[in-house]
C-alpha cells in the first residue's frame, strides 16, 4: 500500500520540480502542481485505505469491553450462590439519625 503512495509522490515531486526549473513555469506552479497532483488525492487514497482497518479496531475495542463487562458482576445484581448477596459501603443506604 505504501510502496504505491511513495512511488506516486515520487512522480509529482519530478513534475514540480519539472515544473519549477522549466523557463516557463513558476515555483508557486510547482507547489500548486505537487499539491493538487501528490499530496491531496494521496492523503484521500491513505484515508480510504485505512477505513477496513479503522472500523477492524473499534469492532475489537467493543468486543474487549463487552467481554470485560460480561465478566465482571454487578454489585447490584444478585448471584447465583446460596449466600446473601451484599451491597458494596458506597451502594448501601445510609443510616438516618434520630434527633435526641
Amino acid at each position: 500500500m505504501y510502496l504505491i503512495v511513495i512511488a506516486w509522490l515520487y512522480v509529482t515531486l519530478l513534475m514540480a520540480l519539472a515544473e519549477a526549473f522549466s523557463s516557463q513555469g513558476s515555483v508557486l506552479g510547482a507547489i500548486i502542481t505537487f499539491l493538487l497532483y501528490g499530496a491531496l488525492p494521496m492523503s484521500l487514497v491513505v484515508y480510504l485505505w485505512g477505513a477496513p482497518l479503522r472500523r477492524k479496531a473499534i469492532r475489537r475495542q467493543e468486543q474487549a469491553a463487552e467481554a470485560q463487562s460480561s465478566t465482571s458482576a454487578s454489585p447490584l445484581q444478585p448471584n447465583a450462590s446460596s449466600h446473601a448477596a451484599g451491597l458494596p459501603a458506597e451502594a448501601a443506604v445510609t443510616p438516618m439519625r434520630e434527633k435526641p
